[in-house]
């Protein structure tokens, strides 16, 4: 299952500090920000929920809503 994600995760620095704690999500496979688009996309892939998701973003200090 592919879920995408509209976010505030500008940056490389940003990313950094979300690896952890999307990592830390499990059912995760591989997760990717596309830091070029206007909507800063994150695109997760895996069988984890949306909700799980979004928590871990919050939790990391970003915006996340799932698109």
């Amino acid at each position: 299952m592919t879920l995408q994600f509209k976010t505030n995760i500008n940056c490389g620095s940003c990313i950094r500090s979300v690896t952890n704690f999307i990592n830390d999500v499990e059912g995760v496979d591989k997760w990717v920000v596309d830091t070029d688009n206007p909507d800063k996309i994150l695109t997760v892939e895996g069988d984890a929920s949306a909700g799980v998701i979004v928590e871990a973003i919050e939790d990391a200090g970003f915006d996340i809503v799932l698109i």
